[in-house]
């Protein structure tokens, strides 16, 4: 997977504003005085439509901000359980006061996934995603690679949507432009027999995750009372039964 690298193009961008300082100093004072103050106001116009050009090189240039705070930050850490299928979990946090799809990508989709693979998230809303993968026993007597980077990777996107609009992966395709690459996540097993703050952190956030699955399987809540047939309230219903018996009884006595 090709990552780019933003930190190379902004050292190429900050070099290239150095030497376009110099350049212009270096013209500047060999002009003659006399062109300085009969064009003064065409040097003005012209040195803020350069400092308009270099502000949008600048911008292309810096990366761009994100959306989305996860934690853990750069890695998935897994327990190290050859010929398992093992957990982890990240927390991934709306920051932006605009509306986020998020979306995971992995280089190794044969052997992980992830739950839920994609979503929305309202701004402010958070959401804790939980990743399986399965660990193959190392190969001819290997050591095994706790607490050491995997060459397994996850991306993780963002995009700006409205309110209202239905999440699909296709979104991320069709508006390519505005899909921002938030994290680069890194593989990185840790040994189960061997307590940590890591470890214990990430068995919190699984549980958090089960029991944040658990209630949203849980039927909803019903707020007031069951309507029955064509808008008969069951409620209703018994007090109309009970004041009918309640009649009969009456009319009953006055026959005797």
């Amino acid at each position: 997977m090709a990552i780019a690298d933003h930190h190379n193009s902004d050292g190429k961008f900050w070099n290239f504003c150095t030497l376009w300082q110099s350049g212009t100093t270096t013209s500047s004072s060999s002009s003659s005085t006399q062109n300085l103050h009969s064009n003064q106001n065409g040097v003005g116009s012209n040195g803020a439509r350069a400092s308009t050009s270099v502000s949008s090189v600048a911008r292309s240039l810096l990366p761009a901000r994100r959306r989305l705070r996860l934690d853990p930050a750069n890695n998935l850490y897994f327990p190290y359980e050859p010929g398992k299928q093992v957990k982890s979990a990240v927390k991934i946090k709306n920051t932006s006061k605009s509306y986020v799809a998020f979306k995971f990508q992995t280089t190794a989709p044969k052997s992980c996934y992830m739950r839920p693979p994609g979503g929305l998230l309202e701004p402010g809303e958070s959401i804790i995603a939980t990743v399986f993968k399965f660990v193959e026993h190392p190969e001819n007597n290997e050591k095994p690679v706790v607490d050491q980077k995997s060459k397994v990777k996850f991306k993780i996107m963002s995009l700006k949507v409205k309110e209202g609009v239905d999440y699909v992966p296709e979104l991320f395709d069709e508006q390519k432009d505005q899909v921002t690459i938030e994290r680069i996540l890194r593989v990185v097993f840790l040994d189960p027999e061997c307590p940590s703050p890591v470890l214990e952190k990430l068995k919190r956030q699984l549980a958090e995750a089960e029991a944040a699955l658990e209630s949203r399987k849980k039927p909803p809540v019903e707020a007031g009372p069951k309507v029955v047939g064509e808008g008969l309230v069951i409620d209703e219903w018994k007090e109309r039964r009970e004041k009918y018996l309640a009649r009969q009884q009456v009319e009953a006595v006055d026959s005797v």
